[in-house]
């Protein structure tokens, strides 16, 4: 397969809003929780979430939130957004200026975006409220660009001047790494030179309080211990918000713009459970055809990996299935790769993960290191058999696994590698 690189990354997360921070964040498993204010009634059981700081989008107009003075959003470009497309502005521009690229390398045909997140139910929510109280015709005219499934690519598309590939992808928390797999198959396939891949979310009381009806959402109060996965006493995942940009060129592009990438990817899998609307397969079943896949794709043995970022969202049911996935394709040498789950220290970004922590595996790859899984005070019984480090490893890394999994059953692994 022609070779693959990521030359760019743009974060908006719990954990940092640039790539430094967020790498000192993983170094020093700090995390991004709080008792949040918009949790704090009574009647609201869930309390901890992991907010975006320096971004305030709580106001029903968007010209009254407040947005970091280093972003660039015009007044006509804020109609049209919600919190988790504003997000996606902007990491947006840190990944275009990570990357090196012009305004040429930007728009032009062999330039495509792929993105992914669940829309804005919050702004949806008030389309709709404002319809049955006012009419229709009250209602404003970008209402619907602003909040349906669509409105990160939109108005990305829009605003940075796409002219490539751009579609949606709406597969829950795989939605992003799916954007990425397709995005990796576009240039494969040499119909794209470079793709942006993008998940966002809002991150808000509407997007993250409908899951504890699920009894999804940890109910516990305490900010350093809500989130924990492959804890013997975890219950449940913290929600957050905001966006990650990855930026994959082909090996023509960087030659020619002689830049130093993060890393290299390789390939990926994805297979589905054929199971379950909302829970995972008891044995991982989609996720380990997942991982097969991805390895057979690249090449890759089970020997040969070093690192997998967990899918690890902190739910009993889902931390136990991905480890009996990665006992069953790996064998014994899952007591030797190092897999952990960032989503200890940012909370599970649904839409957003797979990019997000993506992002994270070409940190990791780049910088020499592997983030622990931070929060752990007693190891699930069902995680027997794995090396799950609970302080990051000052070690470099080859190659590393990224794993999604979404509703449906829906499972992506991508495989990255170290650049040598």
């Amino acid at each position: 397969m022609p070779r693959i690189f990521i030359t760019g990354l743009g974060f908006i997360t719990s954990i940092g809003n640039s790539s430094a921070v967020v790498e000192q964040s993983l170094r020093e498993l700090r995390h991004g929780f709080e008792r949040h204010p918009s949790f704090a009634a009574d009647n609201i059981p869930v309390k901890v979430a992991a907010p975006v700081r320096e971004f305030k989008t709580d106001a029903e107009d968007p010209e009254d939130w407040t947005i970091p003075g280093a972003y660039s959003v015009k007044r006509e470009q804020l109609r049209s957004l919600s919190p988790n497309a504003l997000y996606a502005s902007c990491a947006m521009q840190q990944a275009i200026a990570d990357a090196k690229l012009s305004p040429e390398d930007v728009s032009n045909d062999d330039t495509g975006l792929y993105a992914a997140s669940a829309g804005s139910p919050g702004m949806l929510a008030r389309q709709v409220n404002r319809m049955n109280q006012h009419g229709v015709m009250r209602c404003p005219p970008l209402g619907i660009v602003a909040s349906i499934a669509g409105t990160v690519q939109f108005n990305l598309v829009a605003q940075f001047k796409i002219k490539g590939a751009s579609t949606g992808f709406t597969s829950a928390c795989a939605a992003s790494a799916h954007a990425m797999g397709f995005a990796i198959d576009e240039i494969a396939l040499g119909r794209q030179q470079r793709m942006f891949v993008v998940g966002a979310e809002d991150g808000n009381v509407e997007t993250i309080l409908p899951f504890a009806a699920m009894r999804a959402l940890s109910l516990n109060p305490d900010p350093e211990t809500a989130s924990r996965p492959f804890d013997k006493k975890r219950d449940g995942f913290v929600g957050t918000g905001g966006a990650t940009v990855l930026v994959l060129e082909s090996e023509a592009e960087v030659l020619r713009r002689g830049v130093t990438p993060y890393a290299e990817v390789l390939g990926w899998g994805q297979a589905s459970d054929g199971h379950n609307v909302a829970i995972p397969h008891p044995e991982g079943a989609g996720l380990t055809a997942a991982m097969r896949k991805a390895l057979k794709a690249t090449g890759i043995t089970p020997a040969e990996v070093d690192h997998i970022n967990a899918h690890g969202t902190s739910t009993p049911m889902g931390d136990a299935a991905e480890c009996k996935a990665v006992r069953t394709v790996f064998g014994e040498h899952a007591a030797r790769l190092a897999m952990s789950s960032t989503k200890a220290l940012t909370g599970h970004g649904l839409s957003l993960a797979g990019a997000m922590e993506a992002g994270f595996c070409a940190l990791a790859l780049k910088r020499g290191f592997i983030p622990g899984s931070a929060h752990i005070s007693e190891l699930d019984p069902a995680c027997a058999g794995i090396n799950i480090p609970r302080t990051t490893l000052l070690e470099q890394p080859r190659i590393v696994l990224n794993n999604s999994s979404g509703f449906g059953g829906a499972n992506v692994c991508v495989v990255l590698k170290l650049v040598a």
